[in-house]
């Protein structure tokens, strides 16, 4: 089993900026991607940024140019760097770690409890 725990969530101005962390424990080196998901109330989960054991990444478009994820091996530890936040940013985000790559759906992820990150306006 892989355990997630996520930090660095909470309340922020739009334009502003948050730091979201996640260390992982547990059967380590059956992780390979490592990424973040958000789910705003009414909405489908989608997948924000995720990063390879090889740094390969990928972001959603609405968060290109914004958001910066980066992971540490040495600490199994993978960050979000969200910057220019906007209200539409609101949501519940969940950091996410799977054996290969992870999915638009997030299916065969292990997941973290989940951390509230709100924009205001």
């Amino acid at each position: 089993q892989v355990q997630l725990v996520e930090s660095g969530g909470g309340l922020v101005q739009a334009g502003g900026s948050l730091r979201l962390s996640c260390a992982a424990s547990g059967i380590i080196f059956a992780i390979d991607a490592m990424g973040w998901y958000r789910q705003a109330p009414g909405k489908q989960r989608e997948l924000v940024a995720a990063v390879t054991t090889g740094g390969s990444t990928y972001y959603a478009n609405s968060v290109k140019g914004r958001f910066t994820i980066s992971r540490d091996n040495a600490k199994n530890t993978v960050y979000l760097q969200m910057n220019s936040l906007k209200s539409e940013d609101t949501a519940v985000y969940y950091c996410a770690a799977a054996g290969g790559l992870l999915t638009t759906t997030g299916r065969g992820a292990y997941w973290g409890q989940g951390t509230q990150v709100t924009v205001s306006s």
